[in-house]
């Protein structure tokens, strides 16, 4: 089974984002820093699990068994529900939907922060590439 670590951060709400990935179970573990620009952290959250579908789409696995683990309790709601209360993050989870149904055997799972710390660190480190980037 492939396990996909997500987390999305910000450094102010809005302010420069991250996204970090962390995937396992397919020999050498990879670990993904993306930086997103400037948006709300919830929006981060949507956007880090978008890229993970993206990463995962590439790489074939859509005949695999692939769960995905995160510690936002809004994008996995919404995910399992299929629905979102507010608006501006309903384009989001429509992408991330469409996404899913490109594999076979798609799992999502709700984890506590410290069962995170990968991709929370990545996602961190995206944030500081962001910031290095203004500066240039």
């Amino acid at each position: 089974m492939i396990e996909v670590y997500i987390d999305g951060a910000s450094a102010g709400n809005p302010g420069p984002s991250g996204a970090g990935i962390f995937i396992k179970g397919i020999g050498t573990p990879e670990k993904y820093s993306i930086p997103l620009g400037t948006m709300s952290n919830h929006e981060a959250e949507f956007h880090a699990f978008i890229q993970a579908l993206e990463i995962c789409d590439k790489k074939g696995f859509a005949h695999s068994i692939i769960s995905f683990r995160t510690d936002s309790e809004l994008v996995n709601m919404s995910v399992e529900r299929e629905f979102t209360k507010n608006k501006s993050y309903a384009p989001l989870l429509e992408k991330a939907l469409i996404l899913t149904k490109k594999f076979d055997l798609f799992f999502m799972k709700w984890i506590p922060s410290a069962e995170n710390k990968v991709a929370d660190e990545l996602a961190r480190l995206a944030i500081q590439k962001n910031t290095d980037k203004e500066k240039k």
